[in-house]
């Protein structure tokens, strides 16, 4: 995701990193060279005069609108989601880490805290490998050990796997009396939340907007555009190519957003930016630790005690 700060009016005008003008550049071209044919042969294919003006055109646009707006709502909502439930894990992960800290008896289970937080840093990274369908074994190495690295490469879902751990390590301090079962509840009650969490994050990536509905939306927007030169030339001449290309620029545009921000957690430059997320609880967490995690955001090598 690109984050800026606010830029002036007029710079915005030519911001090109982060927009998606540059993967629509080729289909407006190509819709600029149809308008200047139509231009050309003032809207006549052949000998037939093709009778389109604007009022028509007009309506459709209106009602095209107000489907787009729907369309980029319902992926706004699904990016907006996410970015809650990647909000409410850093919440989890300073709760978890603050009950491993103080819970129980801090001077018996000390130099373990460490452990848990290293597994709690390498469910973080696991969920947004899983989420982005790619390879979590460089981020996982630092956090794990070599016993705990190959269970958790081995395994479909890993996030789980890690989840597990971390309920491992809370029944072994309860075993050893480092805390009592009611103390290890509230433990069990955060787990259930990175659950959710995950659950939550899952079910935006395995239930796309319905395939048949995007469909209908993309036939009708570049319908749309191509009968748009036919409608206007009449009235605009040779202007019309470049009102043309700014209005189908508009609804393509809008369409290209709602698809790219559909799935919140990809590396797109208007995607969730998991990575600066991971480093802000990454950072948070071994901060109550006293730990310090070097500029790659990875924990140091000698990060357990």
């Amino acid at each position: 995701m690109i984050v800026r700060k606010k830029e002036n009016w007029f710079k915005m005008l030519f911001v090109w990193h982060g927009s998606v003008l540059p993967a629509l550049v080729p289909r407006l071209l190509l819709l600029f060279a149809l308008s200047l044919s139509v231009a050309y042969f003032r809207g006549n294919i052949f000998s037939f005069k093709v009778p389109l003006n604007t009022a028509p055109l007009t309506l459709f646009g209106f009602v095209l609108a107000l489907f787009l707006g729907f369309r980029n709502n319902v992926s706004y909502e699904r990016y907006w989601e996410g970015r809650k439930l990647w909000g409410s894990l850093l919440n989890v992960s300073r709760s978890l880490t603050r009950q491993a800290l103080t819970l129980g008896s801090p001077k018996a289970h000390k130099d373990t805290v460490a452990d848990f937080v290293n597994l709690l840093s390498a469910f973080l990274h696991a969920l947004k490998h899983q989420l982005r369908q790619t390879d979590a074994h460089d981020d996982l190495t630092p956090r794990l050990s070599p016993q705990q690295l190959r269970l958790v490469q081995n395994a479909r879902y890993k996030p789980a796997i890690v989840l597990k751990l971390m309920a491992e390590w809370v029944e072994q301090s309860r075993e050893e009396n480092r805390i009592d079962s009611i103390q290890q509840a509230r433990f069990d009650e955060n787990f259930d939340n990175l659950a959710n969490i995950v659950g939550g994050c899952e079910r935006i990536i395995s239930t796309p907007i319905p395939y048949s509905y995007r469909v209908l939306l993309h036939r009708t927007v570049y319908i749309y555009c191509l009968l748009l030169p036919f409608g206007l030339v009449d009235a605009l001449g040779w202007f019309m190519p470049l009102i043309v290309v700014f209005i189908a620029y508009t609804f393509v545009a809008l369409e290209a957003i709602a698809d790219e921000i559909e799935e919140p957690f990809g590396i797109e430059a208007n995607d969730l930016a998991l990575n600066s997320m991971c480093s802000v609880i990454d950072h948070t967490i071994y901060e109550m630790i006293g730990k310090q995690i070097d500029t790659n955001h990875k924990p140091i090598h000698n990060i357990i005690d």
